[in-house]
C-alpha cells in the first residue's frame, strides 16, 4: 500500500495502517529533524511533536499531496515554530544514529576509518551551509522529495529550491576540497 492509502486507512481508524506509516519514515524525518536543530534531545522532542500532529490530524487528512511532502511541511512548520520560540539558528551537528540495516559487506578497518573521516568532514560542511540551503539540500537527499515537493514543504518555488541546492553542492564540493 502507498503512504497515501495507509494514512487514509489510518484516518478511518486502522492503528495498523499508521505502524506500517511510522515504520517507513521514522528514520528519515529523524535524521532530518536531528541535522536541522543539532541537538538530539531537541530532535526527539520535535520528532515526537510531529507524528503527534499527524495522530491528531488524521481526521482532516486529504489526500491531495503525496503523504511525505504532507509530512515534511509538519516537519519543517514545526522547525520553524522552534526557531522563532528559540531565536537561534542551528549551527551544527550530532553524529547520526545507525540505521537498522545490517551491514551486508565486510568492510576492512582501513575503508572503515576512512569512511567515518569522510562522512565527519561532510557533516561538518553540510553545517556551515546557510540554513535554506541547508534544508534544501538535505530534504533532497535524505528524503527523495522531488524539487516540486521541497518546493510545497519549504512554500517556496520549485526554481527558488533549485537554486539553493545547487548552491548548496557547490559550497560543499569547495568544503570539501578544502578539508582534504
Amino acid at each position: 500500500m502507498n503512504d497515501e492509502t495507509l494514512m487514509l486507512a489510518y484516518s478511518n481508524g486502522d492503528t495498523t495502517a499508521f505502524n506500517h506509516l511510522y515504520s517507513r519514515h521514522k528514520g528519515a524525518i529523524y535524521r532530518y529533524i536531528k541535522r536541522q536543530c543539532g541537538n538530539e534531545s531537541i530532535a526527539e522532542e520535535l520528532f515526537q511533536d510531529i507524528w503527534l500532529k499527524i495522530i491528531n490530524a488524521r481526521q482532516t487528512y486529504k489526500a491531495s499531496a503525496k503523504f511525505t511532502t504532507w509530512l515534511y511541511r509538519i516537519a519543517h512548520n514545526r522547525l520553524i515554530d522552534h526557531y522563532r520560540k528559540n531565536s537561534r539558528v542551528p549551527t551544527s551537528y550530532e553524529d547520526d544514529e545507525p540505521d537498522d540495516i545490517e551491514d551486508t559487506c565486510p568492510v576492512d578497518p582501513v575503508t572503515e576509518i576512512n569512511r567515518s573521516r569522510q562522512a565527519e568532514k561532510l557533516l561538518d560542511c553540510i553545517s556551515q551551509l546557510p540554513e535554506a540551503q541547508r534544508e534544501s539540500f538535505l530534504l533532497k537527499e535524505e528524503t527523495g522529495l522531488s524539487l516540486v515537493e521541497i518546493a510545497d514543504v519549504a512554500g517556496t518555488s520549485r526554481e527558488t529550491i533549485k537554486s539553493r541546492v545547487r548552491y548548496a553542492l557547490r559550497a560543499l564540493r569547495r568544503c570539501l576540497q578544502r578539508l582534504s
